[in-house]
């Protein structure tokens, strides 16, 4: 690609996602602010794609006056301590519905007409835990006790898409210890069911399959999936529901549905089915077995329960296998390479906004890596030294820059 992938990358989100105009809806509640909150979301949606580590590293590219080039000559930028305000200020719902309508924008723009597994848009849902204290806590913490000291931590569900093409996160929601229970694995999966709720509601037919942990593998989530009119896929490990019990001894007695051997990555693979009922769900389940021997000689099993009547037993190995791509692709690149466990502003608002902004970043890379640059670039790592490169040496076009009106 020629030129500097920075001004392409800006170029791209303004020309393709119109960012100018619809952050022009977002709100706070600061008095009489000097700036727009327009001006504060897109230098933090910047920094986040450039891959800031810390607020501290942001008032070091303030200082030096790395954004100035983006906004007409003339145009003040604001100091740290406006940005840390604003977060914790800013409406989170129009930002939300933002998130959304960049959805939309994808899904008009086809990002989504193929699929991501077998033509079938597949997501995954997973719980992380963000960032944690023992001493800096607010409102919004949740607590946990470690050696008889209390531990204070937020903790989010996300969904993203799994499988072929860029992995996007569609939501995420927080639990939330005034309506979500202490349990860890029962407050995450209330949370999920507003999650699941929310993205089924806004971008209604986008998800054919949702894929998820064990600890879904109950009633309440298959009915509260099949009400939205969404497939799944979870999995299966120590379960307590009597009817999973019983279908596993029985499958356990059964001959393979098939073998598959040399199965890239393993040197044979039998797959074991049968049919169920669970309790309280009115439509019979699939019960599916995966068996691998590896060529080291060593043994592991995926065990499912899917609504996935009719799918072959090799598109249901791929779809569970690829439930990985959540803490793979989302979590640990995030982590890893976007500090998503830095508590850059404490704060239950303020977390939640710079969330949206960081899963608003994550996406906008992926789609350019995807869609524009075509994985030309084997790693984020190498494109974030380009843009940083690209950010130095641009020079102010009105074409590559945002209004500040």
């Amino acid at each position: 690609m020629r030129g500097s992938y920075f001004e392409k990358l800006i170029k791209y989100i303004r020309n393709v996602y119109d960012i100018d105009k619809v952050f022009n809806d977002l709100t706070d509640t600061r008095v009489y602010p000097k700036y727009k909150t327009k001006q504060i979301a897109t230098i933090l949606l910047i920094g986040f794609l450039l891959r800031i580590e810390s607020f501290n590293d942001l008032k070091l590219m303030l200082g030096e006056k790395r954004f100035s080039k983006l906004f007409p000559k003339g145009t003040d930028i604001p100091k740290i301590d406006t940005f840390r305000d604003t977060s914790k200020t800013m409406c989170v719902e129009l930002l939300q519905l933002t998130h959304h309508s960049f959805i939309k924008m994808m899904r008009r723009n086809k990002v989504f007409d193929n699929g991501t597994i077998a033509g079938l848009m597949v997501c995954a849902i997973d719980g992380t835990t963000l960032f944690g204290s023992y001493n800096k806590h607010c409102d919004s913490c949740l607590t946990t006790t470690i050696k008889g000291r209390t531990f204070y931590y937020h903790s989010c569900t996300v969904m993203s898409s799994i499988g072929n093409g860029p992995k996007i996160v569609f939501d995420f929601e927080m639990q939330n210890p005034a309506i979500d229970s202490a349990s860890k694995d029962e407050g995450e999966l209330n949370a999920s069911k507003r999650l699941l709720k929310r993205v089924a509601g806004s971008h209604k037919g986008l998800v054919d399959i949702v894929v998820y942990d064990a600890l879904a593998c109950n009633s309440i989530w298959i009915n509260h999936c099949r009400n939205l009119g969404v497939d799944l896929i979870v999995r299966v490990k120590e379960n307590n529901v009597s009817s999973v019990k019983q279908v596993k001894k029985k499958t356990n007695k059964q001959e393979p549905a098939e073998v598959w051997m040399n199965k890239k990555g393993f040197e044979r693979v039998e797959v074991f089915e049968s049919t169920f009922r669970m309790d309280h769900v009115d439509r019979p389940l699939r019960f599916v077995k995966f068996a691998m021997k590896y060529p080291s000689g060593k043994h592991s099993q995926i065990m499912i329960v899917t609504t996935c009547m009719d799918l072959s037993l090799a598109v249901l190995f791929k779809m569970i296998r690829a439930r990985w791509n959540i803490e793979n692709s989302i979590f640990n690149n995030l982590k890893t390479n976007c500090f998503l466990d830095h508590c850059f502003v404490h704060g239950e608002n303020a977390v939640e906004v710079l969330l949206y902004l960081q899963f608003m970043a994550s996406n906008f890379m992926q789609l350019f890596m995807h869609r524009r640059i075509h994985q030309s670039m084997k790693t984020q790592k190498q494109l974030v030294k380009l843009l940083l490169e690209g950010l130095h040496d641009m020079k102010r076009s009105p074409e590559r820059m945002f209004s500040s009106a």
